[in-house]
C-alpha cells in the first residue's frame, strides 16, 4: 500500500481517486472553539474500523454532548495514504483523527513527525504501559515522541466457508480443519484435494496476495534488516513466501481476485473460494460483505501456528484545530474498556496488552462464524508473533510484490520473470 507516488496511469488515477474520496474530510472545522457550542471531529479512515459499528461513536457523544464526530472512510488504504500525504504537504483538507496503517506507521515516525501532534504532550506517556511493547514502540520516534495510539492487532487465523467444506468431503470443525493444515504445504495440499471434489467455478483461496501477507507476517526479519536496509531481494522470509504463494497461484487454487476490489467483496456471498487468510480485522470485513452468510463461516488457526497481518493508529496532524479533543477522543477510543467491546462485538483484535488479558477475550465466539472460538485462535496467534522491523516503505514493496502476483494469476506471466520485475519495481521505488 503506497507511501510513494506511483509513476503509471493507474496510480495517478488511484491517487485522484483517493484525493477526491478524502474530501469529505476537508477542513477542520472550529465550531464551538470560541462559544463553547458543539466542536465536530471528523476521522479520517480505510476500509472499516468498526467504531462506528459498535456504537462507539454514540456512546462516546452521548457522554460529550458538546462533540459531534463524523467519520469520513475510504475503500482501502491504497487509495487513502497517498492522498492523506497530498493534503498533508498542503497543510489542509485533513481530519482531526487521521488513521494509519501498520504499514505506514515508519513512514510517519521518520518522515512526518513535523505532521503530526506528538501524543505525550497531550498525556500519552500515561498509556504507554497498556499497550503491546511493539505497538507502542512502532509509533514512537527515535527522540520519544508518539504520533499514534494503536486501535487494533491483526494476529492471524484462516477463514473457510463450512457449506463448501461439507460438500468437498473436508471437516468442517474449527479443531479437526486447523487439524488439516499444520503447515502451509498441508494448506496446499488439502487445497488439492478440494480442488478434485469442487465445481470449476469454486476456488480454494481468494487470491495470491493474501497468502502471500499471511506468510511474511509470520516471520521477524522481512523487507528490512536490523540496520534499517532495504534485504527483500536477500529475504529467505520474502522468498518462501513468494514460492510458497506460487504454488497456489499455478496449481488452479486461487481465484485471482484483487482483495479490495468490487468483484472480491461481492465474492464473499457467491462461492467463488472457500477459504481465506484472516487477520482478526477481517472478520469485521466478511460480516459487513456477506451479512446474510451467517453458520456458513468458520475459523481455524492459520498454518505455521502465529503471526501478524495488520493493525491500525490513530494520529492528530497538527493542522487540527481541536487537537485536545481529538485526543481525548482517540485515548478513549483505544482504552482497554473499549478495545474489550471492540474484539467481542466486532472482532478487532486489542492492541492492548490489558484488553487481550481481560477473560472475555479468550470467551468471544460469534454465532456468524459457527462460533468458532475467536478468542482462543487469536489469542494464541497474538501471544506468539514475533515482533517484526517495519521500514518506511514496507507498504510500498509489499504492494509491489501484489503486483507481482497479480501479473502471474491474471496475466500468466512466469513466477521467475514477474519475481524479477518486481524486485526492479523496488530497487527503482526505494533508491535515489
Amino acid at each position: 500500500m503506497l507511501s510513494a507516488h506511483r509513476k503509471t496511469a493507474a496510480a495517478v488515477a488511484a491517487l485522484v481517486t483517493g484525493t477526491l474520496l478524502l474530501t469529505a474530510c476537508s477542513g477542520t472545522s472550529d465550531e464551538g472553539a470560541a462559544g463553547g457550542g458543539q466542536i465536530t471531529l471528523k476521522v479520517g479512515v480505510f476500509g472499516t474500523f468498526g467504531y462506528k459499528e459498535a456504537g462507539l461513536y454514540d456512546e462516546y457523544m452521548k457522554q460529550h454532548p458538546n462533540i459531534k464526530i463524523v467519520e469520513d472512510s475510504v475503500q482501502n488504504d491504497s487509495q487513502y495514504y497517498p492522498a492523506l500525504l497530498t493534503r498533508l504537504a498542503s497543510g489542509s483538507g485533513l481530519s482531526d483523527v487521521q488513521g494509519i496503517e501498520v504499514g505506514r506507521i515508519s513512514d510517519v515516525t521518520k518522515n512526518l513527525s513535523d505532521k503530526f501532534v506528538d501524543l505525550n504532550t497531550l498525556g500519552a506517556t500515561n498509556l504507554k504501559d497498556t499497550f503491546y511493547p511493539a505497538k507502542w514502540a512502532s509509533a514512537t520516534t527515535a527522540d520519544g515522541k508518539v504520533l499514534g495510539l494503536g486501535t487494533d492487532y491483526g494476529p492471524l487465523a484462516m477463514c473457510y466457508r463450512t457449506d463448501l467444506f461439507k460438500e468437498a468431503g473436508l471437516p468442517t470443525d474449527s479443531a479437526a480443519v486447523s487439524a488439516l493444515w499444520p503447515d502451509w504445504a498441508g494448506y496446499i495440499k488439502t487445497g488439492l484435494q478440494y480442488k478434485a471434489k469442487a465445481p470449476a467455478n469454486q476456488a480454494w483461496a481468494d487470491s495470491g496476495s493474501g497468502m502471500y501477507n499471511a506468510i511474511v507476517g509470520q516471520s521477524a526479519n522481512q523487507y528490512y534488516d536490523a540496520s534499517g536496509n532495504v534485504v527483500v531481494d536477500s529475504s529467505p522470509a520474502i522468498k518462501n513466501a513468494w514460492d510458497t504463494t506460487m504454488q497456489l497461484s499455478t496449481q488452479g487454487l486461487s481465484a485471482k481476485l484483487s482483495q479490495f476490489s468490487p468483484a472480491w467483496n461481492q465474492s464473499f456471498s457467491t462461492g467463488s473460494f472457500a477459504t481465506i487468510a484472516c487477520p482478526a480485522w477481517m472478520l469485521g470485513y466478511i460480516k459487513s460483505q456477506a451479512d446474510t452468510m451467517s453458520g456458513k463461516w468458520g475459523v481455524a488457526k492459520i498454518p505455521g501456528g502465529a503471526g501478524n497481518w495488520g493493525g491500525s493508529y490513530f494520529s492528530i496532524p497538527k493542522a487540527s484545530k481541536h487537537q485536545k479533543e481529538a485526543y481525548d477522543l482517540i485515548s478513549w477510543l483505544t482504552a482497554p474498556a473499549q478495545q474489550v467491546k471492540m474484539f467481542t462485538q466486532r472482532q478487532a483484535f486489542p492492541s492492548s496488552q490489558t484488553a487481550a488479558k481481560d477473560p472475555a477475550i479468550a470467551a468471544t465466539t460469534d454465532k456468524y462464524f459457527g462460533d468458532s472460538p475467536l478468542g482462543q485462535i487469536y489469542s494464541e496467534a497474538a501471544a506468539g508473533t514475533p515482533q517484526a522491523i517495519i521500514g518506511v516503505k514496507d507498504g510500498v514493496m509489499r504492494d509491489l510484490i501484489a503486483k507481482g502476483i497479480t501479473r502471474v494469476e491474471a496475466q500468466g506471466q512466469s513466477p521467475e520473470d514477474s519475481w524479477s520485475k518486481s524486485m526492479a519495481d523496488i530497487k527503482a521505488a526505494t533508491t535515489g
